[in-house]
């Protein structure tokens, strides 16, 4: 199961870096110029002025060509491990700070790799395309759905658990780039630490996957919370990636 995902996601993101899906695991770091190609996700800059990726062993880096000296120096003297680390992320931040850009945060990604079943003990419902519209008056849920219907980035699915007629939690997806649906979750905090997030994430997913689409989960680096549902949802850490946007 995970292979299928991981060579899903190695394609994808090898438009993004303007790469092959190989360089993800060659022996050396990998420096590429940005190009602005089709098919990217919508959240991408069209063109990256700076965009890492790693899969655990090296690091794939595009940039704009006037990054390329400094980048290549720091790549001669630090490790790939050491790339996302903060005294690192200083000095590539220092760098896009003097030519108008700072990073954002750094995105820890997590893809399907076995099988996991749940009976959930509370009433769900799920919801399809427009059923979702009228949740986003709410704004209840922000890590379950965007903030508002996005047509580049459609909420798919959601599904909600109840407590009679209240909602417990949710977990939403959204389109990402064709094909591949981005999982969020939100528990409110008198029903959390009851299984409820683990149920809905589980279910989404296996939906997800039953539908021929590809399920994939992102967590802050500090949220152990939910990096802990995805592991019990059946997915594992697989990459972690990082840009930037103009200040």
């Amino acid at each position: 199961m995970y292979q299928k995902y991981l060579s899903t996601f190695t394609k994808q993101l090898s438009i993004e870096l303007n790469c092959s899906p190989e360089d993800f695991f060659a022996s050396n770091d990998v420096l590429t110029t940005a190009a602005e190609n089709a098919g990217r996700r919508v959240y991408i800059s069209k063109c990256p002025f700076f965009q890492m990726v790693t899969f655990g062993g090296n690091s794939v880096i595009t940039a704009d060509p006037s990054l390329h000296d400094f980048l290549h120096e720091m790549l001669e003297n630090t490790h790939s491990h050491w790339l996302f680390e903060l005294h690192s992320l200083m000095k590539i931040n220092a760098e896009l700070e003097r030519r108008g850009y700072t990073l954002t945060q750094t995105h820890h990604m997590f893809l399907p790799c076995r099988e996991v079943q749940v009976t959930p003990d509370f009433p769900v419902k799920w919801f399809f395309g427009e059923d979702i519209m009228p949740f986003y008056a709410e704004k209840r849920f922000a890590h379950a759905l965007c903030p508002e219907f996005d047509p580049n980035r459609p909420d798919r699915i959601a599904v909600c658990a109840y407590d009679g007629d209240r909602i417990m939690g949710m977990a939403g997806c959204s389109e990402d780039a064709p094909h591949l649906l981005q999982i969020g979750i939100d528990v409110f905090p008198e029903y959390r630490s009851k299984g409820v997030g683990k149920t809905l994430v589980t279910l989404l997913k296996n939906k997800i996957i039953e539908l021929g689409e590809t399920p994939f989960y992102g967590a802050a680096v500090g949220n152990y919370h939910s990096q802990k549902i995805a592991l019990a949802s059946g997915f594992k850490p697989s990459w972690i990636d990082i840009d930037c946007k103009k200040i």
